[in-house]
């Protein structure tokens, strides 16, 4: 891999502890990490220069939150316009004819969109393994991930309490907690990394209240923290799920998990939108996905953003599964984040800069991590470049606001990440997405036919 030099890009955004914005500006990229960051830096031997004339390099975009294999499933109209639960009773009834081939072009697909859009790093959220279909669904993500070229995060989801002991998914969805906490134990052992500049790490996610038992969460919790991974789940997303909570277990969603030992630096949760005021003091420590575009879609509610901030919870923002936002767009998620923020709070709310801190560094530390999220020596070489000359943002007198609130495309210029181009000129370089999309097509088509057959098969 060659080493890189990024020649006098006009703004260098760096999210560092100071804050720094510096002009005109090179940057140094040797192996996995960033090098130098100064003024007329000499190329190391043999590197490639890329002009940064016109550009603004950022930190890499951090994805906290995703389903990816719903990037097969988007745009039903089976379930448009549906709350949480009964969007997910519908889509249940698709998601059991998932295979391992599905889930490995549902992940390139989503991994393609994310890397277009400007992220480097991304979380996936799979707790979906239909009755005879295996173990193999994070392996093929984590393939898919090693072919395109992104940092990852796979968590290795769980659904054990079926429909006919009082959970929202039918039976052949869920899987014995023996089974699970085999698998979990298999895929820390094969893929996690803690080492610096990991490219693959793993974490172990509970899918929800409404679809785990409490001995699930107690052992998936004892499990992770031996194994020194994180922890992962949804929480607060909805009326329901609150309603749920209190007519099972006599509790709200965060003193459940409060009662399970499940709040801590080694814990994030998705969503948490219902949350009153002792609970977003509570949750301090811990970290949370705010994922706008599905809270708007399926009607769940707004994120209490600034007072999660202001209390010490680490936030980050997340794309959440494509089939509830239609989209893997890291872009789109921090614009709306901006709009929501300041339709709650005015004047009081987040500052272009914050917002972009918030989707860069914020997520890096959701997930645990402090070698990337900054662009600054010694850290992960995952660096973004947008081309801030498009006519998109003509007129706009600061670069900060331009990226989070103007232009009418969200495609980056290059995408750089660990060291290595992955996007340039907006195009994925590292695998053929014209193929990518043909096959996901297919798999996608054959597997909704098949539900669409099978589901009028049952009305006759």
């Amino acid at each position: 891999m060659k080493p890189l030099l990024l020649k006098n890009v006009s703004y260098v955004v760096t999210c560092n502890d100071r804050d720094e914005i510096l002009r005109d500006c090179d940057i140094i990229i040797a192996g996995p990490e960033i090098r130098a960051v100064g003024h007329d830096l000499e190329p190391p031997p043999g590197a490639e220069v890329i002009p940064g004339q016109g550009m603004i390099a950022i930190p890499g975009l951090v994805n906290t939150h995703h389903h990816l294999y719903q990037s097969l499933f988007r745009g039903l109209p089976e379930v448009q316009g549906l709350p949480l639960f009964g969007w997910l009773q519908k889509l249940y009834q698709f998601w059991r004819h998932l295979t391992p081939e599905a889930v490995y072009y549902g992940a390139l697909v989503g991994f393609s969109e994310l890397l277009r859009t400007g992220c480097t790093l991304t979380a996936d959220h799979h707790y979906v393994f239909p009755s005879g279909q295996g173990n193999d669904f994070i392996d093929k993500e984590i393939e898919a991930a090693r072919q395109i070229g992104i940092r990852f995060h796979a968590t290795r989801g769980s659904m054990s309490l079926g429909r006919s002991q009082g959970g929202l998914p039918p039976d052949e969805v869920v899987q014995e907690e023996g089974a699970i906490l085999e698998d979990s134990a298999r895929l820390i052992e094969t893929y996690h990394d803690p080492r610096p500049y990991a490219m693959v790490r793993l974490a172990l996610a509970p899918c929800s209240p409404f679809s785990v038992s409490l001995d699930l969460m107690r052992h998936t919790r004892d499990l992770a923290r031996e194994k020194g991974v994180m922890l992962h789940t949804h929480l607060a997303e909805t009326t329901d799920e609150e309603r749920y909570c209190l007519e099972r277990y006599n509790r709200r969603p965060v003193e459940l998990m409060e009662e399970l030992g499940w709040i801590g630096s080694d814990v994030w949760f998705a969503h948490a939108i219902h949350l009153n005021d002792r609970e977003i003091k509570r949750l301090a420590g811990s970290g949370v996905a705010h994922c706008p575009s599905s809270n708007m879609k399926l009607g769940s509610g707004i994120c209490r953003t600034s007072e999660l901030y202001r209390a010490g919870v680490k936030l980050g923002l997340a794309v959440d599964g494509s089939a509830s936002n239609d989209g893997s767009n890291m872009w789109e998620e921090m614009r709306r984040s901006y709009l929501l923020n300041h339709l709650q709070y005015g004047e009081e709310g987040f500052s272009a800069y914050q917002v972009l801190k918030i989707a860069t560094r914020g997520g890096a530390e959701v997930l645990g991590r402090t070698d990337t999220g900054a662009l600054e020596v010694g850290k992960a070489a995952d660096v973004v470049l947008i081309n801030l000359e498009d006519v998109a943002f003509a007129g706009c007198h600061d670069p900060i606001v331009a990226l989070v609130c103007c232009g009418n495309s969200s495609l980056v210029d290059t995408t750089i990440v660990n060291g290595r181009i992955v996007v340039r000129r907006g195009e994925i370089v590292t695998l053929d997405v014209g193929r990518i999309y043909s096959r996901a097509q297919e798999v996608s088509r054959d597997m909704v036919r098949a539900e669409r057959e099978k589901a009028g098969q049952a009305r006759s």
